[in-house]
């Protein structure tokens, strides 16, 4: 029985849109006053704060060590899609979210990934298909249909994605969308087949297109991708149709801030508190039936003391009336978890990375700072003793994406915009299937860098000549299961020894990350060759 507590300050009420002063009584957990009176407490009392969409696998740590950073910045809940394991492990990868994420006081909420994989063009460890959806969408504790990634499917009525669907419908489940330009008459076919939400919106045209169609917008500011600045302004006629979400944040960036970084930034731009705090509080909770208190009489007891609506420092941290989280500490403690995995890679030699001139120009990926999608570039190919290599000097560089799950060939292309002017980084965060994705300035530093997650069975690499770094992410190649403080810290290490490389980029291995996300226009490469995403088929590299 959790002892009862009297918590005085100015309340800041998102159901009623009010502000006042006044004191909550907590008894086990549960809100059953709430008091208006004086009390000249300056600090403020606000509901928790909730992540919209995010995939914790991004943050490369498990539930529970992401939990313990979430907290220090007001976080109590995220709206979570665990497709990325989904997509090793399958639903054995779910179900070990959801029970990492029942050791500590934390409000996870999972979808039933609805894509995985993503799509037929690669290769993934696992497949959900329509039992094992049905599996998932029956469990108390998934909460929705994760995002819809396959849009085309939606568009042309492919049968599986259309039963997908129906069985969201038949759990009376909110279905999730995500349909990257997607506008006019091919917008409202994706809505009208019950999509709800929808967080790649990147222009302010599109989301107000789907705006007027019902769909809730989830502006989104993660580790790579940030849309904050072109989306914000739909605060001030749709607050009632926003939320807030990072849908990927790296783990040196979650110690830094979450949720309550996009709060102040809204603040400071002049919207209305109230509204602003509506978008991470009250909209999620009321469109995906979260078990979150708003600060009600009856309501858990899930809260937030902050200074003030202006600086908006975090103070302390409730979840059902405990605290989890005093000036900036976390409060959680560390769980024991395992390590499952699925890895059958070997090692590669330089050869298995030259790749021979055809007739033509090649086919270059252009990445783009703060976005998902790519541009499709034409370019001379650089040749040296009959292989196309890096070139440097313009900047494009040999992007590899080799299969982890059994032996096979790696794919080949070349990237712009990654700035390396020396050394080679990888990754098996490479959403979505988390095979292998390296680039790098030369070939030989391209494989050290893939070897050293071969070894270790999924991590993050660093080459530079004889200068190697690794953090090994053991659950299932993607997540560690190690202190979320020093896997922060080793991360932003390896992070900054890339930029020393050279990159500009502000998250270079988060957005190496989705270079084989195919669902994501124009040009990305599977473990299976080039793809294009607006024709949603493979591409030759060379173009004659």
């Amino acid at each position: 029985m959790k002892k009862q507590q009297t918590i005085s300050g100015k309340i800041v009420d998102i159901v009623n849109q009010k502000i006042f002063e006044g004191t909550i009584i907590i008894d086990n957990g549960k809100i059953i006053s709430v008091k208006e009176e004086n009390n000249n407490q300056n600090k403020f009392i606000i509901p928790g704060l909730i992540d919209s969409h995010i995939h914790v696998e991004s943050s490369m740590l498990i539930p529970s060590e992401f939990a313990r950073l979430a907290v220090t910045h007001g976080t109590v809940a995220t709206v979570s899609d665990p497709h990325e394991i989904a997509n090793v492990l399958g639903i054995d990868g779910i179900k070990y979210m959801i029970e990492n994420g029942k050791k500590v006081p934390f409000k996870f909420y999972f979808g039933a990934s609805s894509c995985v994989p993503a799509t037929p063009f690669e290769t993934s460890g696992a497949t959900l298909g329509i039992p094992e959806t049905e599996e998932l969408l029956k469990m108390d504790e998934i909460k929705y249909l994760s995002e819809m990634m396959n849009f085309p499917g939606v568009l042309f009525d492919d049968v599986e994605v259309m039963k997908k669907l129906a069985l969201a419908k038949k759990y009376n489940k909110p279905i999730d969308g995500h349909a990257p330009g997607v506008k006019g008459k091919d917008a409202e076919k994706y809505i009208s087949a019950g999509i709800s939400t929808d967080h790649e919106c990147f222009t302010l045209e599109e989301a107000l297109d789907k705006v007027k169609l019902g769909m809730f917008i989830l502006i989104r500011e993660g580790s790579a991708a940030k849309n904050f600045d072109a989306l914000i302004s739909l605060m001030e006629k749709y607050p009632d149709k926003v939320m807030f979400c990072s849908d990927d944040r790296h783990p040196n960036d979650l110690e830094k801030g979450h949720i309550n970084e996009l709060v102040k930034r809204a603040i400071k731009c002049g919207y209305d508190p109230l509204k602003v705090l509506r978008s991470c509080t009250y909209n999620p909770v009321k469109h995906y039936n979260l078990d979150v208190g708003l600060l009600q009489e009856g309501n858990n007891a899930d809260f937030v003391i902050i200074d003030n609506l202006k600086d908006f420092n975090i103070l302390e941290t409730y979840i059902d009336g405990e605290k989890v989280a005093e000036n900036g500490k976390s409060l959680i403690n560390s769980v024991e978890e395992d390590t499952p995995n699925k890895f059958n890679a070997s090692e590669i030699t330089v050869n298995a990375l030259k790749l021979h001139p055809e007739k033509g120009k090649i086919k270059v990926i252009e990445a783009l700072e703060g976005q998902l999608v790519t541009n499709k570039i034409i370019c001379e190919p650089k040749i040296c003793e009959n292989n196309i290599v890096s070139d440097v000097e313009n900047d494009i560089l040999k992007l590899v994406v080799m299969n982890r799950y059994e032996a096979a060939k790696p794919a080949i292309a070349f990237i712009k915009n990654f700035g390396l002017q020396k050394g080679a980084i990888a990754s098996t965060v490479a959403h979505d299937s988390h095979n292998i994705v390296a680039v790098g300035v030369d070939d030989t530093d391209i494989a050290k860098a893939i070897n050293l997650l071969v070894n270790e069975k999924g991590g993050v690499s660093i080459v530079n000549g004889n200068d190697n770094s690794v953090l090994p992410l053991p659950v299932a190649g993607i997540m560690s299961n190690k202190d979320a403080y020093k896997v922060a810290s080793e991360y932003e290490m390896i992070d900054k020894k890339a930029k020393e490389l050279g990159s500009k980029l502000n998250a270079p291995y988060m957005t190496l990350s989705f270079m084989a996300l195919l669902v994501i226009p124009e040009l990305k490469l599977s473990d299976k060759g080039l793809f294009d995403g607006t024709k949603f088929e493979f591409s030759p590299l060379f173009e004659d």
